[in-house]
């Protein structure tokens, strides 16, 4: 049974941060491990509510309050195997996701802090490496059926370890040179350091698991020729359409980026270096080599005015970047007014994700944010290359679902500015020829839809993450990963059935 007065004992902590000065001079981490007793001490803070509303906060259904209390007495092996029921990579979940099962903890209603959940799932996860690694699962007897997963994201890598465990025969293709989508090259090691990621695609290597990276698939390999060599089709190629803003006077700039593109550029800089490669040996500063877009383009912020245009986590991870790459100053800019400290309740009632000011760990590193402002001009110097923004304080309403943007007479002014980066969302999956030669078609929001079997329009092609869903949560996509596997499996006559937390027209906690 667990603690009732656990909470009452103790306060909310997390491990502090490694001392800004170091880690920006590095591209580790920015937590370190916690010890065990403040693990045990912040688990023990769980009383297992009678109703306990995390669970509606997390798409993956997480036992949270049992693998808290196996954590609070010390069982860490029945820890390990109560998490992972639900979640195929809680090492990814644990130090990506903004835990909306936090948001949702009973304690929170009664005005406390909620349970450090997230600490505890990524200490879990690290100790089923440390008892003894991620050991692969046996795979039954081979059903003699083969799927293709198209795109090595967390949807994609859920389920096709889903699908092998079933003991489908399942080939992830990649059309990167490098597999895990978006967590390879979009997330900053400083999150994510990713030997996590290699950690886990052995294990689904072991369990049988096929990749093919450098595939684009329309392109290398028609669907045509996919549908002919599997059973079934899976596409959870994410949703890395930009959104842009081509009306801008002066987008065409030099210096003037999409956000990812920069986050690419970084990462791939970070990983050759850590390969050692000759070629971008390490500067003579110390920090990494220079990042460039693939045509040579330089995007790195070493010794630049950078000005981010956004105010989520994105934006936020070209912050931390820019600090590491040693920007001369940066300005985030939020289109929005500074959001509250605490919960409005009239606005966002408890369970339900709230709209408060969320300062990142890049926050504290440096740099200033500035809220209620819109760029009104990329400013050029002459030839061609930005070298200032022009920003006016604005006022922002929504009506029947349109946002109406007002300007405020005499408020414009000018930021320095040698590099700009876009980070104010995604417009969807990208069109590309993949989609075209399967019929597959997008719809209003760039997105592909599903029927209630996870199936698009075409039968035996299934879809998910955020190619579905649109751009969205670390968990939304392995939880859509685990349900289209289910829906799979069936499709293939597989014997059994495999969990599904979630259905294709499932949403977030939300006021209605």
């Amino acid at each position: 049974m667990p603690d009732p007065n656990g909470f009452l004992r103790y306060d909310r902590r997390l491990p502090a941060r490694r001392p800004v000065p170091v880690r920006i001079m590095d591209w580790r981490e920015v937590y370190p491990q916690a010890g065990e007793e403040l693990i045990r001490e912040q688990a023990t803070r769980c009383m297992d509510c009678g109703i306990p509303f995390c669970h509606d906060g997390c798409p993956l259904g997480n036992r949270i309050p049992d693998w808290n209390d196996l954590v609070r007495t010390g069982n860490w092996d029945a820890a390990v195997e109560s998490l992972h029921a639900t979640n195929n990579f809680p090492e990814f979940t644990g130090r990506l996701c903004p835990a909306p099962c936090e948001a949702a903890c009973v304690l929170g209603l009664g005005g406390q802090q909620p349970v450090t959940i997230k600490q505890v799932e990524v200490e879990i996860a690290d100790a089923a490496v440390a008892r003894g690694g991620l050991r692969p699962r046996p795979v039954p007897a081979p059903t003699g059926r083969s799927v293709a997963v198209v795109g090595s994201g967390p949807a994609g890598l859920a389920a096709a370890q889903q699908l092998a465990r079933a003991g489908h025969n399942v080939t992830v293709y990649e059309r990167d040179d490098a597999l895990g989508g978006l967590l390879r090259y979009g997330i900053p090691d400083f999150k994510l350091e990713k030997r996590h990621i290699d950690r886990r695609l052995a294990q689904l290597s072991a369990e049988g698991v096929r990749f093919r990276t450098g595939v684009n698939v329309g392109v290398d390999v028609t669907a045509e020729e996919l549908r002919a060599e599997h059973d079934a089709v899976l596409l959870a190629c994410g949703a890395l359409q930009g959104r842009d803003t081509p009306e801008t006077p002066g987008r065409a700039l030099r210096g003037v980026h999409q956000a990812m593109a920069h986050l690419v550029a970084a990462n791939r800089a970070v990983a050759a270096a850590a390969a050692g490669q000759p070629s971008v040996a390490a500067a003579g500063d110390g920090r990494q080599p220079p990042a460039v877009l693939p045509d040579g383009t330089p995007i790195d912020a070493a010794g630049k005015h950078v000005v981010i245009i956004g105010g989520g986590d994105t934006a936020a991870d070209c912050l931390g970047v820019a600090h590491r790459q040693g920007a001369a100053g940066v300005h985030q800019l939020d289109l929005y007014p500074e959001p509250p400290a605490g919960r409005d309740a009239a606005r966002d009632p408890w369970p339900t994700w709230p709209w408060i000011l969320r300062n990142y760990p890049a926050h504290e590193e440096g740099g200033e944010r500035v809220f209620a402002v819109a760029v009104q001009e990329f400013v050029d110097d002459g030839t061609g290359q930005v070298t200032a923004v022009r920003i006016a304080e604005v006022t922002v309403e929504k009506r029947e679902g349109r946002r109406t943007v007002t300007v405020l007479p005499g408020s414009e002014r000018e930021l320095p500015a040698d590099l700009v980066l876009l980070a104010i969302g995604f417009d969807g999956t990208e069109e590309q020829p993949l989609l075209a030669q399967l019929g597959v078609v997008r719809n209003g929001r760039g997105a592909v839809d599903a029927r209630p079997n996870w199936q698009t329009d075409v039968d035996g092609v299934f879809v998910a993450g955020d190619m579905h869903r649109g751009a969205s949560l670390i968990v939304w996509a392995i939880a859509e990963g685990r349900a289209a596997a289910a829906a799979i499996h069936a499709y293939l006559g597989g014997v059994g059935e495999l969990p599904a937390p979630v259905d294709p027209a499932q949403q977030p906690l939300a006021a209605r």
